[in-house]
């Protein structure tokens, strides 16, 4: 970025939201952190000040709307406007087929991963109306199955068509909306999740780089999306796999 831009991430507490605020910010941008969990906001705040940055922690539940217009107002109070938002914020469910999930469990999912988005979005594209960009980081499972998730694969490409209708919608106010679609990536949730298994030596069996992503290499898609690079990219749903759709 060669001009001073101000953006948010949410879910940047954390895995692939904590790696792109620390890009961005690297990149020059302040960068308000939102995240539920304060203190893993605040952890990532002073790793972007320790590296000379700007950033701002600012707490959000995406669930909520009031919580999410008011973290959008403080950021706003704070940069003075906005130039991008990186809708990163979600939940994972897996180890479940639809007839095993109950309805309160799918509602969760969808609610949190496709209300959520819808959510921030919501409040963040009248900001970004006359130059902006979003990425929501939407999944794999946002473009095909994945086994025993079906909440999740189905919030998923709700996020990546609510893209697209944004894209169309808002191209004409100066707006780009894409999603980043990562595979399984190497974050701090995964390997907890995998730690004792087998599950990374099969994730890297099947993709054919022959290994998973790190947070870094899925961030740096949402950032290139983000910068003046990508001025002639929207509505796209791009895959940050290792090969693995093709």
């Amino acid at each position: 970025m060669s001009d001073r831009k101000t953006g948010l991430v949410t879910g940047a507490g954390s895995g692939i939201g904590r790696a792109a605020a620390i890009a961005f910010a690297r990149d020059g941008a302040a960068v308000a952190v939102l995240d539920i969990d304060a203190d893993a906001a605040a952890e990532t705040v002073e790793m972007i000040e320790k590296d000379g940055g700007e950033a701002l922690s600012v707490p959000v539940d995406i669930a909520e709307e009031a919580s999410v217009r008011a973290a959008l107002e403080r950021t706003v109070d704070a940069w003075g406007g906005l130039d991008f938002a990186v809708n990163n914020a979600g939940m994972a469910s897996h180890h479940r087929r639809l007839d095993e999930m109950t309805l309160d469990e799918f509602e969760r999912v969808v609610h949190v991963n496709l209300a959520g988005t819808f959510l921030c979005m919501r409040y963040e594209l009248p900001l970004l109306e006359g130059g902006g960009a979003i990425v929501n980081v939407a999944s794999n499972g946002g473009l095909y199955s994945i086994p025993r998730a079906p909440a999740y694969v189905a919030a998923k490409h709700g996020v990546v068509g609510l893209t697209k209708a944004a894209a169309v919608d808002y191209a004409p106010k100066g707006v780009r909306v894409n999603a980043v679609c990562p595979g399984p990536t190497r974050t701090p949730g995964f390997e907890q999740l995998a730690a004792g298994t087998d599950m990374i030596a099969a994730q890297e069996a099947i993709t054919p780089l022959g290994r998973m992503a790190t947070p870094e290499e899925a961030a740096a898609a949402a950032v290139w999306l983000c910068s003046d690079a990508a001025s002639y990219v929207t509505g796209i749903a791009l895959s940050v796999d290792g090969g693995r759709r093709a």
